[in-house]
């Protein structure tokens, strides 16, 4: 970092100059709510000041007369901001870092996706991952390995553990890095600072990081909820791989660009005259990904990408809820991706004139210059087709006109001019490029072919492609007669009762929840606490008083010699393949729920289902605790002994019909294992002693309600066992007379 970087940060205020400007002022952007320019109400005089206001979306004047005196103050702004800094652009001139201003498309993956890792055959799927990368989107230049939220805080696991226990380890992750770059695609880990509450590792966070770059052939850092990174990363980064990136989520502040090679843009309000993205005008070769995860409709980021050279962020499953992409939107991006991964270095070169006059309302335009060529972009902002004649340039000898998007030669020549003819389906791009026909390429035909066929595949359909989930259904038991149940098990009733769920509004969705019928969650209402309520049809069956212990599952193995076909973290906590003595009575945990009604079946139970386990918890009166409709210190595990405890060490905590730990201790598996064919998970129950603390990114921990419901995704068992879950099992009993 050279004396100048290290200065105070540009503020995003105000810069003004004067100039002249003809006819009345620009009012107030309804899009936006606020004054892009300031000037009179009265016609402009010499004196009259354009004010552009920097932000990380610079904002254009709603007049086009006032057009070319924006983009003069646009430019002098950045030489400007340039020169104060004494921007030195060394790290985008090196040739590791090349690959850069071409990662127009990054796809946000799951890891414990579905369609990323296949829980059945036990094994990722990379390859038909990426294949529909191509078919549905043109092709991922990127990846990032998401691995630990919205999972993480369950246990004392931290974010770099997640990516340890992850299938093969690191090994494995490492593997599966080396096939995504066979694909022609970049690799990223995620960095999440927040996480300050689960196992430390005993040194700094940056250095686990770097080891981690090293060990799986990273090419980045995502950094989570951060505009950026500490200046160590630079350099400790480039000791351990060259060319690997730091790409921030918030907005990156202009003074770290030089070190920082790529950004997101998210929630980046555009006004209808799209604006410029300060940072990638700033740093023609610095890459920022729009991004709107929310959203279902993803034109405005479209738009705002095409205008800028800039790229995309594909995120269809956002930590667990499904929101898929329109195959309007995906059209759109298989028709930009081939121009600007061909014209890369045009976008992201010096020559860039946003907002050069259209012909047609509506329709906006920026201009890319270099090597002999001429590159339009284009964009209808309105919901109506726009055709014909939108462009009008000087005429050149020699020079010939394609539309870019459909695929073919255009051009009229009338009166010295060239006037370029086609048309922009509503809400869409287009594209013209001009040159001679040497300097276009000797594969340029081809190419066009290629965009013609796409064109021929454009779809306009805006449905949102929802995703049904379905539930593992519940095996019943052989009936038994009440009076003859296994030992340690009580009697339930059947019962009809109306089922009231308490639920965190998470990122990672709701489940089963017709009145919440959206999986979208507004970000405004995250963390708040939830419910639903729903009748329930409950038939007799006997509980567990007490979660299955380690002596009863050590009884299990003796008598059948059970082993799971995948076995990290399987009894982790056991010695030498048997309990501790002090935990013989303590629940079983780091089971999944396949060990779980693998003992199940064996004892001729079943795993409990969420209903019954809320209605044995709460009885009949609906008790918000166990024991009653209050807390109370000392009538369950909350976590002082820092572990597992008794399963009969809280007498005065059992629920009305004397079961054990249904507050605390231990989270219990249910039987309510659902998945939409991207997405699986489990309900657990009851909370545990441990408790993550530090952030509300965390999973809920520590003792819950008895009508708390926590949502727990699932990938595989070396992460899915948990030393905080454990479970209890049900036999179903003959109907009572």
């Amino acid at each position: 970092m050279t004396t100048g970087q290290t200065k105070s940060r540009i503020a995003f205020s105000v810069v003004v100059a004067t100039m002249s400007c003809v006819g009345n002022a620009s009012k107030i952007n309804p899009d936006v709510g606020e004054a892009v320019l300031c000037l009179s109400d009265s016609a402009a005089d010499a004196n009259t000041p354009i004010v552009v206001e920097l932000a990380p979306l610079v904002r254009a004047p709603l007049d086009s007369a006032l057009w070319s005196a924006w983009r003069e103050e646009l430019a002098r702004k950045r030489q400007q901001v340039q020169e104060s800094l004494e921007y030195d652009d060394r790290l985008y001139r090196r040739s590791d870092f090349a690959w850069v201003p071409s990662c127009y498309l990054c796809c946000f993956a799951m890891m414990f996706d579905e369609a990323f890792y296949d829980p059945i055959k036990g094994q990722y799927t990379i390859d038909s991952f990426l294949d529909r990368g191509i078919h549905e989107f043109g092709g991922y230049d990127a990846i990032v390995l998401w691995h630990a939220y919205p999972r993480i805080g369950f246990d004392d696991r931290n974010q770099f553990d997640f990516y340890r226990d992850m299938p093969g380890g690191l090994d494995g992750v490492r593997e599966l890095s080396r096939a995504i770059h066979r694909r022609g695609a970049k690799v990223f880990i995620d960095y999440n600072p927040w996480d300050t509450g689960t196992r430390r590792e005993g040194r700094p966070d940056i250095d686990v990081l770097v080891e981690l770059v090293k060990t799986i052939e990273a090419d980045g850092i995502f950094l989570d909820t951060l505009h950026e990174g500490t200046q160590q990363f630079r350099a400790k980064l480039d000791a351990a791989r060259p060319g690997v990136v730091l790409e921030s989520e918030l907005t990156l502040p202009v003074e770290r660009v030089h070190d920082h090679h790529m950004s997101w843009a998210q929630w980046f309000k555009d006004s209808h005259v799209p604006g410029v993205l300060w940072n990638k005008w700033f740093e023609r070769r610095h890459m920022m990904h729009q991004i709107k995860r929310w959203n279902l409709d993803h034109a405005g980021e479209l738009h705002t990408a095409w205008m800028n050279g800039s790229g995309i962020l594909v995120w269809e499953n956002v930590f667990g809820s499904w929101l898929s992409w329109n195959a309007h939107d995906r059209s759109i991006l298989r028709a930009m991706l081939p121009i600007q991964r061909r014209y890369v270095q045009l976008f992201s070169g010096e020559r860039w004139t946003p907002l050069v006059k259209t012909e047609k309302a509506n329709v906006y335009a920026s201009l890319w210059k270099g090597n002999g060529i001429r590159l339009w972009t284009l964009i209808n902002r309105s919901d109506e087709l726009v055709e014909g004649m939108l462009l009008k340039v000087p005429y050149v000898e020699g020079v010939c006109y394609f539309d870019l998007i459909a695929g073919h030669e255009v051009g009229n020549i009338i009166d010295g001019t060239t006037s370029i003819t086609g048309e922009i389906r509503p809400r869409r791009v287009g594209a013209f490029v001009s040159g001679r026909r040497e300097d276009l390429g000797a594969d340029f035909e081809q190419f066009l072919a290629g965009q013609a066929e796409l064109h021929g595949q454009a779809d306009s359909n805006f449905v949102f492609a929802a995703r049904k989930e379905t539930i593992k259904p519940v095996l019943p038991t052989r009936k038994y007669a009440r009076d003859k149940i296994p030992e340690g098990m009580v009697v339930i009733r059947g019962a009809r009762f109306n089922m009231d769920v308490k639920f965190r509004n998470r990122e990672c969705g709701f489940y089963q929840a017709p009145e919440l019928s959206k999986s979208a969650l507004p970000p405004r209402r995250l963390h708040r606490i939830i419910s639903f309520k729903r009748d329930v049809q409950l038939r007799p069956y006997a509980i567990d008083v007490t979660p299955v212990t380690n002596a009863q599952f050590a009884e299990f193995l003796k008598a059948t010699s059970y082993r799971p076909g995948r076995t990290k973290n399987f009894l982790k906590h056991w010695k030498r393949g048997a309990p501790p003595l002090d935990l013989e009575d303590h629940p079983i945990v780091y089971v999944d729920l396949d060990d779980a009604r693998a003992y199940a079946k064996w004892a001729g139970k079943r795993l409990v289902s969420e209903e019954e386990w809320q209605y044995a918890a709460q009885g009949p009166d609906k008790r918000t605790y166990p024991w009653g409709d209050e807390y109370k210190e000392g009538l369950c595990n909350n976590g002082k002994t820092g572990g597992t405890t008794s399963v009969t060490a809280f007498a005065d905590g059992r629920s009305a019909f004397g079961c054990y730990d249904m507050c605390g201790n231990v989270w219990e598996w249910t039987e309510s294992e659902r998945s939409d064919g991207r997405t699986r998970f489990c309900i657990v129950r009851g909370g545990s002693f441990y408790k993550a603390k530090g952030s509300a990114w965390y999973a809920d921990g520590g003792p819950q309600p008895c009508d708390f419901a926590a949502k727990f995704i699932l990938m595989w068992p070396g992460l899915d066992r948990c030393e905080t879950i454990g479970f209890r099992c049900v036999v179903d009993i003959a109907q009572f007379e």
